[in-house]
């Protein structure tokens, strides 16, 4: 029998797509502060979430710390 031809094309691992380099500096998607710098945070709709420890970050919505009082 003949061998099957293999494709040459091979798919790379996702795990790449979370990091850039450009020049000497590495850059990386938002990590979980409470996990660590090897638990991504994955990026939805109005909000960052951690499937590990379920942290999240929500955005559009501004906190702020301090109170204006009105004279």
């Amino acid at each position: 029998m003949a061998k099957k031809p293999k494709p040459k094309n091979k798919v790379t691992s996702k795990k790449f797509s979370k990091y850039k380099i450009e020049g000497d500096k590495i850059e990386r998607k938002a990590t979980c502060p409470k996990c660590g710098a090897g638990t991504f945070l994955a990026v939805h709709k109005g909000r960052k979430h951690c499937g590990k420890c379920a942290y999240t970050i929500f955005e559009g919505k501004e906190t702020s710390n301090s109170v204006t009082i009105p004279e």
